[in-house]
């Protein structure tokens, strides 16, 4: 409980660190006041270009590459009988995804940023590509194919990562699936609440 306690703590103030909202006020403006209020990567990228947003991109993938990390961590100092005795038999997975879980809470509700935040999807990856480096890699590919196939790289970005519990379920056993899609729920919340905000405005 203390190795869960201190992975979820480290991956929470590891995700609330604002970089959005860091690189934009290098430019002189607030992302959360201007175009959609996303202070994440698709927002920046509007406007200021591709360029100029790439530290968000990075900053936020790596948000969650280094909470998987963390809980990587936490899970090779952990009594290995203990862990498995709690969480169904998932080795050596649980304190990632705890770890992960909390910097995509820490994203979108960021204690750095007035609990202002994104919708953890690039947090989401970074920390996936910890999770299951396989389906990662997979997804890779399957963004490349349908970008090609679609010319729009926002939807080949949204095939791949939604599609990544069906791409994850060729390497991991199901029910570690299902840890996956409780992860994505969160990116389900942020897209209702961020509509529920726009039809008030």
């Amino acid at each position: 409980m203390v190795l869960l306690f201190a992975v979820v703590i480290g991956g929470y103030l590891l995700g609330s660190v604002p970089v959005a909202v860091l690189v934009a006020r290098a430019h002189g403006f607030d992302p959360r006041l201007v175009g959609d209020r996303n202070p994440g990567f698709w927002n920046m990228k509007e406007q200021l270009g591709p360029r100029y947003s790439a530290p968000v991109f990075v900053g936020d993938l790596l948000k969650g590459v280094c909470a998987g990390l963390l809980g990587l961590l936490g899970s090779a100092c952990a009594p290995g009988t203990g862990m498995r005795s709690v969480l169904w038999t998932v080795p050596d997975v649980v304190l990632v995804y705890a770890a992960v879980g909390a910097a995509m809470v820490g994203h979108a509700w960021p204690v750095f940023a007035g609990f202002r935040g994104g919708r953890s999807i690039l947090t989401f990856v970074g920390g996936f590509a910890v999770i299951c480096p396989p389906a990662f890699l997979l997804g890779l590919a399957v963004l490349a194919a349908t970008t090609a196939a679609t010319r729009s790289f926002a939807v080949g970005a949204r095939v791949a990562v939604f599609g990544a519990p069906v791409l994850q379920l060729l390497f991991t056993p199901a029910r570690q699936v299902v840890l996956t899609g409780l992860l994505m729920c969160l990116i389900g919340l942020r897209f209702g609440q961020a509509a529920l905000a726009s039809r008030r405005r």
